[in-house]
């Protein structure tokens, strides 16, 4: 993040430094994690005749050990660690091309990020153009009648690649994931990349471009410098302690309880912003549509439909039966409504339990009667 931006980003992390300091006494009085402050500038306090500092503690929970199941092994433990790290630890080796990114995109992913990664209902967009250019625009905030902020996307935002690797691999596309082949992925890549205008190495990313493992690791990210503090390499996590433990980086630089401001507080306001001026104008009535008479009543099951489930099952781009695709349904409705309503609430394959809402079992049921109702 630029440093322009260090009070606004950082105000959680104030709350979270100064809460701690209401029993801190001395630095003499307290004892540090590992013998060091801990990372957001707490402190951890010891235990002395039943208390730490003015709460009450059950020291016998304290000397309690506890052994539940066992370690893990070797192979289980490189079974979860699928992480890509930006020095390219876990990158496996594989090759694609923009051609064949442009390709998967189109079949995989632009039914949610739409055309060209410009996103859309609700979905985050994959770029926003030259991501040069667009990384200047981080340091705009909407005061003074500015309405344009800061774009943050992939290409502008993002200080690593290895991210985008590791999410696609692990997360998407998001009916099924890690379904991609490590080819896929790299191909996917060398399409966004090159839709934000990202050079590797100097060159510029054309169609027949091939993306793999040694070139991957040659992507300079616009905005690799544009974070504080500096929280990659060995020593990371000491400059993450060194700057959350000097107040004067972020709120008045001054670590209080009480008194820690003088004077009035100014408040400020964002104006100038958004569109007033719409053709034709909106409408500032309150009541409900009146309902058409003699009109069918709407399925019950419609409505969340639209809201949650659309998405995957409103195109057959998602792997998921269609609505309204007969063909698709038939086998299914075959196996009967209560194994219907099984696989919706519990899950199946691609498809999360209901749907990734926590809607109750009788709403998800109203659903699939309606998308039934299409497909007969």
């Amino acid at each position: 993040m630029f440093k322009s931006y260090r009070n606004m980003l950082l105000s959680a992390v104030v709350v979270a430094a100064a809460s701690t300091t209401l029993f801190a006494g001395s630095d003499a009085s307290r004892t540090y994690a590992n013998g060091k402050k801990v990372i957001d500038g707490g402190s951890t306090y010891p235990v002395k005749k039943g208390m730490t500092s003015l709460y009450h503690v059950n020291e016998k929970a304290h000397k309690t050990s506890f052994k539940l199941g066992r370690s893990a092994t070797k192979d289980e433990i490189n079974a979860w660690n699928i992480d890509v790290m930006p020095d390219g630890t876990g990158l496996p080796e594989g090759h694609g091309t923009v051609e064949e990114g442009d390709a998967l995109y189109d079949e995989k992913c632009s039914s949610c990020h739409a055309d060209f990664g410009t996103g859309g209902a609700g979905y985050p967009a994959l770029q926003k153009g030259n991501a040069y250019e667009g990384q200047k625009s981080l340091t705009n905030q909407r005061v003074d009648g500015n309405d344009e902020g800061p774009i943050r996307v992939f290409g502008t935002y993002w200080p690593h690649a290895s991210t985008l690797w590791w999410y696609i691999k692990t997360g998407m596309p998001h009916p099924h994931p890690m379904s991609l082949t490590d080819n896929e992925v790299y191909a996917l890549c060398a399409y966004i990349v090159s839709i934000n205008e990202i050079k590797i190495d100097g060159e510029e990313l054309d169609d027949d471009y091939e993306l793999n493992r040694k070139k991957f690791l040659k992507i300079v990210m616009p905005n690799k410098d544009g974070f504080i503090p500096k929280i990659d390499g060995k020593n990371g996590v000491e400059n993450a302690r060194k700057f959350f433990n000097d107040f004067k980086n972020y709120g008045n630089g001054t670590r209080c309880m009480k008194n820690c401001f003088k004077g009035k507080p100014v408040l400020a306001r964002i104006s100038g912003t958004g569109i007033s001026d719409y053709q034709p104008p909106i409408s500032e009535k309150k009541e409900l549509p009146k309902k058409k008479a003699g009109g069918a009543a709407e399925h019950p099951g419609k409505k969340v439909y639209d809201a949650s489930c659309a998405v995957c099952h409103g195109t057959d781009a998602m792997g998921a039966p269609m609505l309204g695709d007969k063909k698709a349904w038939a086998p299914r409705i075959k196996q009967g409504m209560d194994t219907l309503y099984d696989h919706a609430i519990h899950g199946l394959n691609g498809m999360p339990p209901k749907g990734g809402t926590s809607l109750p079992d009788a709403k998800i049921k109203e659903v699939v009667d309606y998308m039934v109702s299409k497909a007969k």
